[in-house]
């Protein structure tokens, strides 16, 4: 995982009045909702005898008890109370736990993962449409055997569709593709247009060739680290996060937005109708992408892309950077991790 950055690892109703443990980026985390309803995230182990915070519960003043001796915690991962040395005893500074900082929004909960935040450290990005179109949504959870880097370079592929998804959305046998053409909107954000034809004996386009309508033209969407986006029409999106549980596995957290009926009732239906077939198509890819072999991308890992590779070789560029501007350590095939 690419160190000090915004992860989404939760949508906002899994957190609820108890505390939840999970696994995210190979760690065990404990999350919680304090007095004010806002989440804390920290590792899922007591300070004192390594218990699992998880299985305690919250206070009324929302701090996290530990079940074995009652240790008390606030979103900081500081203890704040020892039950067996009294009420007004303090506690020593080495009581303390590893705590991220955490961010609620759009349905999701984001943690900051890596070393200390920056004192400036700025809110995690979104796409903007999603946020403020007067889009909703309905969201499933899809658990896939594989690293996550796998499952989003899966989703910046336009070469797979009229071989996976041939009884789907890649019907018609368009396997030439021109392009892609990718856009970065910044350091964190691209953009890739898609065009997929017949074979008609005509090589395919060269991204410099081809001047993409950015109000008409087809594309897809990539935030760093871990948010995709499907650009279908201007009311339809299908939107993904793909969530580090740990080397091996990802879990797809994937929605269905719409705008084109809102009235409350029926827009729970439609919303919920969206995520069967979104489902048969993440499937398709699944039962592909899980065989892919080594699990986690790295730059220098031997495969030979194609010209239809362009967005996953600027996936794969930028990652590295993010690495290295980290600090993180080198992979086995010499790039990083």
């Amino acid at each position: 995982m690419i160190p000090n950055q915004w992860y989404v690892v939760l949508s906002s109703r899994q957190v609820r009045t108890r505390p939840v443990g999970v696994t995210r980026m190979g760690e065990k985390l404990v999350f919680w909702r304090d007095a004010h309803g806002r989440v804390a995230c920290m590792a899922d182990l007591c300070a004192h005898r390594g218990v699992q915070l998880s299985t305690g519960k919250v206070l009324a003043d929302g701090h996290l008890q530990c079940p074995f001796h009652g240790f008390e915690y606030d979103a900081s991962g500081a203890v704040t109370r020892i039950p067996a040395n009294g009420r007004s005893a303090p506690v020593p500074e080495r009581f303390h736990g590893r705590a991220y900082p955490t961010h609620e929004a759009h349905g999701f909960i984001w943690i900051w993962w890596g070393q200390r935040p920056p004192d400036d450290l700025a809110p995690p990005r979104f796409f903007d449409d999603l946020a403020t179109g007067g889009y909703s949504y309905g969201e499933t959870i899809d658990p896939w055997r594989t690293h996550y880097t796998r499952a989003i370079e899966n989703q910046l592929d336009a070469v797979h569709l009229p071989f996976v998804h041939k009884t789907t959305i890649g019907r018609g046998n368009r396997t030439v593709v021109d392009g892609p053409v990718v856009v970065w909107d910044d350091e964190a954000k691209l953009r890739f247009y898609v065009y997929n034809r017949v074979d008609d004996g005509v090589p395919p386009r060269r991204p410099e060739e081809i001047t993409p309508d950015p109000a008409n033209d087809f594309h897809l969407e990539f935030i760093f680290p871990n948010l995709w986006q499907n650009c279908i029409s201007d009311d339809v999106r299908v939107m993904a996060a793909f969530v580090p549980v740990d080397d091996e596995n990802t879990l797809l957290y994937l929605r269905f937005y719409q705008r084109f009926v809102r009235v409350p009732v029926i827009r729970g239906v439609i919303n919920w109708l969206g995520a069967p077939s979104n489902l048969v198509i993440a499937h398709q890819d699944r039962r592909v992408v899980e065989t892919q072999r080594p699990k986690r991308v790295t730059l220098g890992m031997g495969e030979q892309l194609i010209q239809g590779d362009g967005p996953i070789a600027a996936y794969r560029r930028r990652r590295a950077e993010l690495l290295r501007a980290a600090g993180a350590s080198a992979g086995p095939e010499g790039g990083p991790t």
